[in-house]
């Protein structure tokens, strides 16, 4: 039986607390797409896991053209009610509806969504049928490395930061090293990697950008 019991609930369509340092450098990989390419109209760009739509909509705010995708209906809801510039989908992310998303995107966007998931790969893997050719996928995900976790571990923080007790809360943690060998395990290529938040080696998220072969 299907049941909701367990869905992430929104109560509001405001931006996330990490929007306020991720967007900058995300609009920069956004903008690094469109140069490679002259076009006559707008990216047109999926943001899968979109949530509450407003980063979708901050994005279209920007000049591009939005398509967010997300599970929780009441995230579809505030968001289609807040955003009317931009189209919301209600899907799943292991089960994606190509035949209304299928080779139809420039860019696929997964903004703090990876590290939610028991099956990362199954979204790099579905994401490639989502793009155009030469389309680009930009993740972002809290910035895990040795430096920073021995900072954790120092300073007592590691339990708080690496807490069992927040519902739907992280389940996977990348460095550069584990996203680009999960990027390469997909044949995706040209990977770049941005950094937001805090301090170098310190940094509270990471920005890969690439493609797939």
């Amino acid at each position: 039986m299907i049941t909701n019991e367990y869905e992430y609930s929104y109560a509001d369509a405001e931006l996330g607390h990490h929007h306020a340092y991720l967007t900058k450098p995300l609009l920069d990989l956004i903008a690094e797409s469109a140069s490679m390419t002259f076009r006559e109209r707008p990216l047109r760009i999926l943001d899968i896991g979109c949530g509450n739509g407003s980063l979708s909509n901050f994005i279209a705010n920007n000049g591009y053209e939005v398509v967010g995708i997300e599970e929780s209906e009441s995230g579809v809801k505030f968001a289609s009610l807040a955003f009317p510039n931009c189209r919301f989908i209600q899907g799943s992310i292991y089960n994606l509806p190509y035949q209304e998303l299928e080779e139809k995107f420039d860019i696929v966007i997964a903004s703090e969504v990876i590290e939610h998931l028991f099956y990362p790969k199954e979204l790099v893997r579905n994401v490639k049928k989502c793009l155009k050719a030469n389309g680009r996928l930009i993740i972002t995900t809290p910035y895990h490395g040795y430096l920073k976790n021995i900072m954790l571990a120092v300073s007592g923080k590691m339990d708080k930061h690496f807490t069992t007790l927040w519902d739907g809360g992280h389940i996977k943690f990348f460095s550069v090293a584990t996203m680009n060998e999960l990027l390469q395990s997909e044949n995706y290529t040209d990977i770049k990697f941005k950094f937001a938040g805090r301090f170098p080696y310190l940094w509270k998220s990471m920005l890969s950008s690439s493609t797939p072969m």
